[in-house]
């Protein structure tokens, strides 16, 4: 742990959740949505991030199809 309190594990957290927030939360005005809306919105995001959002680095895969090719997911 750093001398902030913040292992790596923490600020790869902090990471996702920025860009969600950034990417879902603000373009939205959520005072109109209902609890259970945001709820939705927030399950598409990460359905979207884990399943259809390609990266460069492990070769143009989603993490999904990363860790299946290298035989760590189900």
């Amino acid at each position: 742990m750093s001398a902030k309190g913040y292992s790596p594990d923490n600020a790869a957290a902090e990471g996702f959740l920025g860009r969600m927030k950034v990417e879902t939360v603000h373009p939205e005005k959520w005072e109109e949505h209902t609890r259970n809306e945001v709820l939705a919105l927030i399950d598409e995001y990460i359905h979207w991030h884990d399943h259809e959002r390609i990266k460069q680095s492990p070769g143009w895969m989603s993490p999904v199809q990363y860790r299946q090719s290298q035989g760590t997911a189900a």
